[in-house]
């Protein structure tokens, strides 16, 4: 995985995004805003924001900003912002998750879904996303991991020569991005049936 191929995997599925992913991915984005409640008042980073297709579904009176490295995505979100359907949204911004432009400390809340196995380093993403948020706050990664099932977990395998084509890690396990977060999650739970894809929540310490 690297950012050119990212960058084109994403050129490629930002006008087709919602429809595609939209529905399938709705229940893992629908627990992120549940386990972030309340977030009025508070500052909110959603890393990976895509096209948008969570920003309107947060509180009006949060602060959210919103960042991605696919700026065909971003433009689409920007023009969710515009059409009044975010009015949680305080800035959308260009910019690399392993790489963030924030203070430490910065936000209250940090969540990032179907992120972790897109970018080329995992540790450097929850690294800047723990740096970011501010002592007592929640951090939240939403993303497929590795199936138990073999049938499944050979099937991930087969495609792992495809992640730069495709644009992501299919067979990403659990226990390695535990091991390479390195902090202990408060809740680990099921964001889809079946549980093929996982929510993982960690609060830093105060």
């Amino acid at each position: 995985m690297d950012l050119v191929s990212i960058r084109k995997s994403y050129r490629r599925y930002a006008r087709h995004y919602d429809v595609i992913f939209g529905r399938v991915f709705a229940q893992g984005r629908r627990l992120a805003l549940k386990t972030l409640a309340p977030v009025s008042g508070k500052r909110v980073l959603e890393v990976g924001v895509g096209t948008g297709i969570s920003l309107p579904f947060y509180c009006p009176d949060a602060e959210v900003v919103g960042i991605d490295v696919s700026r065909e995505m971003l433009e689409i979100a920007r023009q969710r912002v515009a059409d009044g359907m975010c009015p949680a949204v305080t800035g959308l911004a260009e910019m690399n998750a392993e790489h963030l432009a924030f203070a430490d400390d910065s936000f209250d809340a940090v969540v990032a879904m179907y992120v972790a196995s897109v970018v080329p380093n995992p540790d450097r993403l929850f690294a800047e996303m723990w740096r970011v948020c501010r002592p007592g706050g929640q951090i939240l990664v939403v993303n497929h991991f590795a199936s138990r099932q073999w049938i499944l977990r050979s099937f991930e395998r087969s495609l792992r020569p495809l992640s730069r084509a495709v644009g992501f890690r299919p067979d990403m396990e659990l226990s390695d991005f535990v091991a390479v977060a390195g902090q202990q999650p408060v809740a680990i739970e099921p964001a889809s049936l079946f549980g093929y894809w996982k929510q993982i929540q960690f609060t830093k310490p105060a």
